[in-house]
């Protein structure tokens, strides 16, 4: 459950403060507007409606925390122009708590961790189950009572819907009174969170708890996991003895001694990364000893603190949008972000994917989103979290303007594609020229020594140094690399060119067969359609790509001979 949330505005500030540490040591950022924070704030209350009316998670704990935090930051930084937040909190109900949830501070990081540990010598730990919290009261070993957590002081009466739930007994196997305190969790089968994240797990229960009626199938979904016994035994080993004794028998499973931050990761990294019953978003570090249940407030302790796993998601403000046209004129948009960090990596750029979603997305430099990591490497748009007050009109390329075969000589409008071909010339698909890269070619066009997409082929030492960044010994380097691409194959030279794929079906051959080969010639190709063979013979018969076999054949390359 989102720490935010776990307490009333009046005893929101115990978990503020503890947030606002890390964030106060940093500089404070720019000076936020009046839209941009009218933006942030109508964001953050929508996503709390969602939350605590709806039952529904509209944006991942990552996303919310950072959100609250940004706006905090504003707070602490300019107290002038960002009014004070008023702390999000479920409605209190009518059920009393007979003892009160105190909810948790997060630790922001592994030193608070050893900082706190360093001062008790009776930590132990726990999964950080992700669900709804419940507290259940037994008289005499009934239950007798089952209420949401509320505001920590009141909650929602469950009782009716607990009685469900064949994971919370309704007598005990003894006649005792206890109070006890737990989370509702969606059951699941070896569910790793590292790979899975939390899958919408505790929004499912959320939705089940607020039905009026819940089936048999739908009750047997959810699990019971019980983190504290406020009114149990002192001693931890006898508390938990004294659950499973009582059939609550994960208690002791999941509960185990630390003694230093060591044995906190080992156990934090085991139970993200391996198989559990449920979904989790941090560890829990509970100090044995506690103040007696009746000095219980609805605030966080000292006691006990939790730990988050790492963000899966982070936010991040657009700076900026670059529409990157590529080599065969599909049309790239790219986002500039200011830099943030995910999984130890610095983000500062994400793809869109697609011009089409760019424009269904509609992102504009100001706005934030939302982004995580596909295979723990690439930066990859999940959302748009929320949209900048001032939106800006972007200049778009026209998709009509470039295909397969636009821009192959340097012409206005024509430069990055240009570029991009001649990258791909001197890749490792192509004629793998060996320290010719982007920049080089950059500089040889810019110099204007390139407008032909073979032009490179006849520069001299001298004419390459006034290229900026080409000296004497470079200059003689590339010359003798362009002479060398004379003896490369002619397949080479076909992919330097741009041919489609496909046209390796009709090798061996030279220049003059393939060229000769209609839309019905290449069809009968094994693994060659009919789209396909339409762009093998726009691209044989395209007069600037014909131009170049003319110019190779030529300079006697093999394969381009009349």
């Amino acid at each position: 459950m989102r720490l935010y949330r776990l307490l009333r505005p009046l005893r929101w500030g115990g978990l503020l403060i503890l947030l606002a540490t890390p964030v106060a040591a940093a500089p404070c950022p720019t000076p936020p507007s009046p839209a941009a924070v009218e933006a942030l704030v109508a964001r953050l209350a929508e996503w709390d409606d969602a939350y605590y009316r709806r039952g529904q998670s509209a944006v991942s704990d990552d996303v919310y925390d950072q959100a609250r935090t940004r706006l905090e930051a504003w707070r602490r930084c300019f107290p002038e122009r960002v009014p004070a937040a008023v702390a999000p909190g479920y409605p209190p109900g009518e059920a009393r708590h007979p003892i009160p949830q105190t909810g948790l501070a997060k630790l922001p990081d592994a030193e608070a961790v050893a900082r706190w540990l360093v001062r008790r010598r009776d930590a132990w730990i726990q999964p950080k189950v992700d669900g709804v919290a419940v507290t259940l009261a037994y008289r005499r070993g009934e239950l007798v009572a089952a209420i949401s957590r509320g505001d920590g002081e009141r909650g929602q009466d469950w009782i009716r819907r607990v009685r469900r739930l064949p994971a919370v007994p309704a007598r005990l196997p003894e006649p005792r009174d206890a109070v006890l305190q737990g989370e509702l969790y969606r059951r699941l089968e070896g569910h790793v969170q590292a790979e899975a994240g939390d899958g919408g797990a505790r929004a499912e229960v959320s939705g089940l708890m607020a039905r009026d009626r819940l089936d048999d199938a739908e009750a047997a979904k959810i699990g019971l996991f019980v983190w504290d016994w406020p009114d149990g035994p002192d001693d931890m080993d006898k508390r938990l003895a004294g659950l499973a004794a009582l059939g609550f028998v994960d208690t002791l499973a999941y509960t185990h001694p630390v003694v230093d931050l060591a044995a906190v990761r080992r156990w934090r990294r085991a139970w993200f990364q391996g198989p559990l019953p449920f979904a989790t978003d941090g560890v829990v570090l509970r100090q044995a000893s506690r103040p007696p249940a009746a000095a219980w407030r609805a605030e966080p302790p000292d006691w006990a603190v939790a730990w988050k796993h790492p963000p899966r998601e982070a936010l991040a403000e657009v700076r900026g949008v670059e529409f990157r046209i590529g080599r065969t004129g599909r049309i790239t948009p790219l986002l500039h972000l200011h830099p943030v960090t995910l999984e130890g990596r610095t983000i500062r750029r994400v793809g869109v994917g697609s011009l089409s979603r760019w424009r269904e997305m509609d992102i504009h430099a100001g706005d934030h989103v939302i982004i995580a990591l596909a295979g723990l490497t690439i930066p990859r748009l999940e959302a748009v979290a929320w949209r900048g007050a001032e939106r800006r009109p972007l200049r778009l390329p026209d998709p009509e303007a470039y295909h397969a075969l636009s821009c192959l000589r340097a012409s206005p409008g024509c430069e990055a594609q240009f570029l991009e071909r001649l990258a791909w010339l001197s890749g490792p698909e192509a004629l793998d020229l060996a320290g010719v890269g982007p920049g080089t070619w950059e500089a040889l066009v810019e110099a204007g020594l390139i407008e032909g997409l073979l032009d490179w082929l006849t520069l001299d030492q001298r004419a390459l140094r006034r290229a900026h960044g080409i000296g004497e010994v470079r200059a003689g380097r590339l010359v003798a690399t362009f002479a060398a691409t004379r003896e490369s194959p002619f397949a080479r030279w076909l992919q330097a060119l741009g041919a489609p794929p496909g046209v390796e079906a009709g090798l061996p051959a030279d220049w003059r067969t393939l060229a000769g080969q209609g839309v019905d010639d290449w069809t009968a190709l094994p693994g060659v359609g009919p789209e396909r063979a339409e762009g093998l013979t726009e691209f044989f018969a395209h007069p600037e790509v014909r131009r170049q076999a003319e110019r190779l054949a030529g300079l006697g390359v093999a394969g381009f001979g009349r």
